[in-house]
Protein backbone atom coordinates (compact mmCIF):
# COMPACT_ATOMS: atom_id res chain seq x y z
CA UNK A 1 0.00 0.00 0.00
CA UNK A 2 1.52 3.82 -0.74
CA UNK A 3 1.57 6.72 1.10
CA UNK A 4 -1.41 8.29 -0.41
CA UNK A 5 -3.38 5.23 0.19
CA UNK A 6 -2.12 4.61 3.38
CA UNK A 7 -3.56 8.22 4.30
CA UNK A 8 -6.84 7.54 2.92
CA UNK A 9 -7.73 4.16 4.05
CA UNK A 10 -6.25 5.84 7.71
CA UNK A 11 -8.82 8.94 7.35
CA UNK A 12 -11.65 6.30 6.27
CA UNK A 13 -10.59 4.16 9.00
CA UNK A 14 -11.26 6.77 11.71
CA UNK A 15 -14.25 8.87 10.00
CA UNK A 16 -16.00 5.28 9.97
CA UNK A 17 -15.14 4.78 13.60
CA UNK A 18 -16.44 8.22 14.92
CA UNK A 19 -19.55 7.93 12.57
CA UNK A 20 -20.45 4.32 14.04
CA UNK A 21 -19.72 5.52 17.81
CA UNK A 22 -21.59 8.14 17.29
CA UNK A 23 -24.67 6.57 16.13
CA UNK A 24 -24.47 3.95 18.60
CA UNK A 25 -23.15 6.27 21.75
CA UNK A 26 -26.21 8.59 20.56
CA UNK A 27 -28.71 5.82 20.39
CA UNK A 28 -27.85 4.40 24.01
CA UNK A 29 -27.81 8.18 25.25
CA UNK A 30 -31.01 8.95 24.14
CA UNK A 31 -32.81 5.43 25.57
CA UNK A 32 -31.26 6.04 29.26
CA UNK A 33 -32.48 9.77 28.81
CA UNK A 34 -35.59 9.75 27.45
CA UNK A 35 -36.47 6.01 28.20
CA UNK A 36 -40.31 6.47 27.50
CA UNK A 37 -40.17 8.08 24.60
CA UNK A 38 -39.21 6.57 21.27
CA UNK A 39 -40.11 9.43 18.97
CA UNK A 40 -37.63 12.04 21.40
CA UNK A 41 -34.94 8.93 20.93
CA UNK A 42 -34.66 8.87 17.44
CA UNK A 43 -34.78 12.74 17.05
CA UNK A 44 -31.94 12.53 19.39
CA UNK A 45 -29.96 9.75 17.64
CA UNK A 46 -30.66 11.61 14.25
CA UNK A 47 -29.38 15.21 15.11
CA UNK A 48 -26.03 13.58 16.62
CA UNK A 49 -25.57 11.72 13.75
CA UNK A 50 -26.17 14.80 11.17
CA UNK A 51 -24.21 16.62 13.42
CA UNK A 52 -21.10 13.78 13.62
CA UNK A 53 -21.34 13.33 9.62
CA UNK A 54 -20.99 17.13 8.99
CA UNK A 55 -17.92 17.55 11.62
CA UNK A 56 -16.01 14.30 10.27
CA UNK A 57 -16.41 14.87 6.31
CA UNK A 58 -15.41 18.64 7.11
CA UNK A 59 -12.59 17.54 8.92
CA UNK A 60 -11.37 14.26 6.46
CA UNK A 61 -12.41 15.37 3.41
CA UNK A 62 -9.33 17.00 2.43
CA UNK A 63 -7.48 13.03 2.54
CA UNK A 64 -10.87 11.05 2.27
CA UNK A 65 -14.39 11.01 3.51
CA UNK A 66 -16.50 8.39 2.02
CA UNK A 67 -16.69 6.41 5.27
CA UNK A 68 -18.84 4.37 2.86
CA UNK A 69 -18.36 1.38 0.72
CA UNK A 70 -21.15 2.12 -1.57
CA UNK A 71 -19.66 5.28 -2.31
CA UNK A 72 -16.81 4.01 -2.64
CA UNK A 73 -17.80 1.21 -4.99
CA UNK A 74 -19.95 4.06 -6.85
CA UNK A 75 -16.06 5.90 -7.28
CA UNK A 76 -14.67 3.19 -8.48
CA UNK A 77 -17.35 2.47 -11.25
CA UNK A 78 -16.85 6.08 -12.54
CA UNK A 79 -13.25 5.45 -12.48
CA UNK A 80 -12.01 7.94 -10.25
CA UNK A 81 -10.32 5.20 -8.07
CA UNK A 82 -8.30 2.08 -8.68
CA UNK A 83 -10.13 -1.31 -7.60
CA UNK A 84 -7.05 -1.95 -5.28
CA UNK A 85 -7.82 1.59 -4.09
CA UNK A 86 -10.83 0.83 -3.55
CA UNK A 87 -10.63 -2.41 -1.94
CA UNK A 88 -7.89 -1.09 0.68
CA UNK A 89 -11.09 1.69 1.24
CA UNK A 90 -13.90 -0.53 2.45
CA UNK A 91 -11.38 -2.65 4.19
CA UNK A 92 -10.34 0.33 6.25
CA UNK A 93 -13.99 0.92 6.70
CA UNK A 94 -15.47 -2.08 7.49
CA UNK A 95 -12.58 -1.98 10.41
CA UNK A 96 -13.07 1.29 11.37
CA UNK A 97 -17.30 0.80 11.93
CA UNK A 98 -16.43 -2.32 13.89
CA UNK A 99 -13.86 -0.32 16.46
CA UNK A 100 -16.44 2.49 16.55
CA UNK A 101 -18.84 -0.23 17.85
CA UNK A 102 -16.56 -1.15 20.06
CA UNK A 103 -15.74 1.52 22.07
CA UNK A 104 -19.66 2.89 22.18
CA UNK A 105 -20.38 -0.19 23.95
CA UNK A 106 -17.62 0.40 26.19
CA UNK A 107 -18.18 4.28 26.81
CA UNK A 108 -21.81 2.98 28.25
CA UNK A 109 -20.21 0.48 30.29
CA UNK A 110 -21.74 -2.15 27.96
CA UNK A 111 -19.72 -5.26 26.80
CA UNK A 112 -17.24 -4.53 24.23
CA UNK A 113 -19.22 -6.95 21.77
CA UNK A 114 -23.03 -7.72 22.33
CA UNK A 115 -25.04 -8.71 19.19
CA UNK A 116 -27.94 -6.68 18.51
CA UNK A 117 -31.33 -8.68 18.32
CA UNK A 118 -33.65 -6.47 16.89
CA UNK A 119 -34.82 -7.70 13.71
CA UNK A 120 -35.11 -5.09 11.16
CA UNK A 121 -36.84 -6.87 8.09
CA UNK A 122 -40.13 -6.87 5.73
CA UNK A 123 -40.40 -4.94 2.15
CA UNK A 124 -41.11 -1.71 3.67
CA UNK A 125 -38.08 -1.42 5.46
CA UNK A 126 -35.79 -2.89 3.07
CA UNK A 127 -37.11 -0.82 -0.02
CA UNK A 128 -36.46 2.08 2.78
CA UNK A 129 -32.93 1.10 2.61
CA UNK A 130 -33.23 1.39 -1.40
CA UNK A 131 -34.55 4.42 -1.38
CA UNK A 132 -31.93 6.04 1.40
CA UNK A 133 -29.03 4.80 -0.78
CA UNK A 134 -30.16 6.09 -3.75
CA UNK A 135 -31.05 9.64 -2.51
CA UNK A 136 -27.05 9.47 -0.61
CA UNK A 137 -25.46 9.11 -3.75
CA UNK A 138 -27.69 11.73 -5.68
CA UNK A 139 -26.97 14.48 -2.74
CA UNK A 140 -23.44 13.57 -3.18
CA UNK A 141 -22.25 13.75 -6.38
CA UNK A 142 -24.88 16.53 -7.26
CA UNK A 143 -23.71 18.74 -4.67
CA UNK A 144 -20.42 18.12 -6.37
CA UNK A 145 -21.59 18.65 -9.35
CA UNK A 146 -22.91 22.14 -8.38
CA UNK A 147 -19.61 23.01 -7.93
CA UNK A 148 -19.90 23.38 -4.16
CA UNK A 149 -17.48 20.37 -2.96
CA UNK A 150 -17.19 22.52 -0.08
CA UNK A 151 -20.62 21.93 1.07
CA UNK A 152 -20.86 18.00 1.05
CA UNK A 153 -20.47 17.97 4.90
CA UNK A 154 -23.41 19.97 4.94
CA UNK A 155 -25.63 18.44 2.39
CA UNK A 156 -24.66 14.54 3.35
CA UNK A 157 -25.65 15.29 7.01
CA UNK A 158 -28.62 17.17 6.31
CA UNK A 159 -29.71 14.36 4.03
CA UNK A 160 -28.91 11.40 6.69
CA UNK A 161 -30.98 13.16 9.21
CA UNK A 162 -34.14 13.85 7.27
CA UNK A 163 -33.69 10.41 6.20
CA UNK A 164 -33.94 9.02 9.55
CA UNK A 165 -37.32 9.88 9.55
CA UNK A 166 -38.90 9.82 5.95
CA UNK A 167 -37.47 6.23 5.16
CA UNK A 168 -38.80 3.22 6.98
CA UNK A 169 -35.58 1.72 7.59
CA UNK A 170 -34.14 4.93 9.30
CA UNK A 171 -31.84 4.95 6.84
CA UNK A 172 -29.02 2.79 7.43
CA UNK A 173 -27.75 3.06 3.62
CA UNK A 174 -23.82 2.17 4.36
CA UNK A 175 -22.78 -1.29 5.06
CA UNK A 176 -19.96 -0.91 6.83
CA UNK A 177 -22.05 0.92 9.57
CA UNK A 178 -25.05 -2.01 9.03
CA UNK A 179 -22.06 -4.56 9.93
CA UNK A 180 -20.85 -2.62 12.86
CA UNK A 181 -24.57 -1.80 14.19
CA UNK A 182 -24.99 -5.83 14.28
CA UNK A 183 -22.33 -6.04 17.73
CA UNK A 184 -24.15 -4.06 19.64
CA UNK A 185 -27.57 -4.73 21.17
CA UNK A 186 -28.90 -1.32 21.59
CA UNK A 187 -31.21 0.98 20.22
CA UNK A 188 -29.41 1.14 17.10
CA UNK A 189 -28.12 -2.13 16.74
CA UNK A 190 -29.41 -4.71 14.07
CA UNK A 191 -29.65 -8.40 14.36
CA UNK A 192 -27.39 -10.69 12.59
CA UNK A 193 -29.96 -12.30 10.82
CA UNK A 194 -31.31 -8.86 8.59
CA UNK A 195 -27.82 -7.87 7.87
CA UNK A 196 -27.69 -9.44 4.52
CA UNK A 197 -30.52 -8.30 3.46
CA UNK A 198 -29.64 -4.81 4.48
CA UNK A 199 -26.32 -4.83 2.03
CA UNK A 200 -28.28 -6.45 -0.99
CA UNK A 201 -30.68 -3.58 -0.84
CA UNK A 202 -27.88 -0.89 -0.31
CA UNK A 203 -25.99 -2.55 -3.28
CA UNK A 204 -29.60 -1.80 -5.30
CA UNK A 205 -29.45 1.65 -4.16
CA UNK A 206 -25.95 2.27 -5.48
CA UNK A 207 -27.04 0.61 -8.53
CA UNK A 208 -30.08 2.44 -9.30
CA UNK A 209 -27.70 5.38 -8.11
CA UNK A 210 -25.06 5.21 -10.32
CA UNK A 211 -27.26 4.73 -13.15
CA UNK A 212 -29.26 7.63 -12.28
CA UNK A 213 -26.14 9.54 -11.76
CA UNK A 214 -24.82 8.53 -15.45
CA UNK A 215 -28.15 9.85 -16.42
CA UNK A 216 -28.37 13.18 -14.74
CA UNK A 217 -24.57 13.81 -15.60
CA UNK A 218 -23.36 12.87 -18.55
CA UNK A 219 -19.56 14.09 -17.53
CA UNK A 220 -19.90 11.62 -13.94
CA UNK A 221 -16.58 10.52 -14.36
CA UNK A 222 -15.39 14.08 -13.85
CA UNK A 223 -17.23 14.79 -10.63
CA UNK A 224 -16.29 11.44 -8.96
CA UNK A 225 -12.53 12.78 -9.74
CA UNK A 226 -13.30 15.92 -8.22
CA UNK A 227 -15.23 13.94 -4.86
CA UNK A 228 -12.34 12.21 -4.44
CA UNK A 229 -9.05 13.41 -2.19
CA UNK A 230 -6.27 14.80 -4.35
CA UNK A 231 -3.12 12.69 -4.38
CA UNK A 232 -0.99 13.81 -2.14
CA UNK A 233 -1.45 16.97 -0.52
CA UNK A 234 1.03 19.79 -1.30
CA UNK A 235 4.36 19.69 0.82
CA UNK A 236 3.13 23.14 2.73
CA UNK A 237 -0.30 21.55 3.52
CA UNK A 238 0.80 18.01 4.31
Amino acid sequence: MNRVLARRALAEFVGTAFLVAAVIGSGIAAVRLSPHDVGLQLLENSIITGGALVALILALQPVSAAFNPIVTLVERALGAITSREAAGLIVAQIAGGFVGAVLANLMFNLSAVNLSSHHRDGGGVLLGEVVATLGLLVVIFGTVRAGRSDRVAFAVGGYILAAYWFTSSTSFANPAVTIARMFSNTFAGIAPASVALFVLMQLVGGLLGYALIRGLYPNSPAIAADAVAPPPLQPDRA
